[in-house]
C-alpha cells in the first residue's frame, strides 16, 4: 500500500484564506498583518512591488498545494489581482 503524500484538511474558508495572504504578506513586506486589510491595493496602499507578489504567489501555492493538490495561481491570472480581497475571492474560488 502506497504511503499517502496529500494530508485531506477539508474546506479552507474565506477568512482562512484572508489570514494567510495577510501574514505571508506581512511576513515579506516586514509589516504588521494588523495594518493590513482586505481593501487595500498591494501596489498602492501597500507598496508591494512586482517582486513581493512572486514571493507572495509563492508562498501560497507552497501552502496551500498541501490542502489542494495542484494548486497553483495562473501567470495571467496574476495580472488581475490588484487588491487584497482580489486575491481572496480568486483563491476562494479555486479552493474554497
Amino acid at each position: 500500500m502506497p504511503a499517502e503524500t496529500h494530508v485531506e484538511h477539508g474546506p479552507i474558508g474565506r477568512d482562512e484564506i484572508f489570514e494567510l495572504i495577510r501574514d505571508r504578506l506581512a511576513d515579506i513586506l516586514e509589516i504588521e498583518p494588523s495594518s493590513i486589510s482586505e481593501g487595500q491595493s498591494f501596489a498602492d496602499d501597500l507598496e508591494a512591488d512586482s517582486l513581493a507578489l512572486i514571493e507572495l504567489v509563492e508562498a501560497l501555492e507552497e501552502e496551500l498545494g498541501e490542502r489542494t493538490v495542484g494548486f497553483r495561481i495562473d501567470d495571467e491570472d496574476l495580472e488581475d489581482l490588484k487588491t487584497v480581497r482580489d486575491a481572496v475571492d480568486y483563491i476562494h474560488g479555486r479552493v474554497g
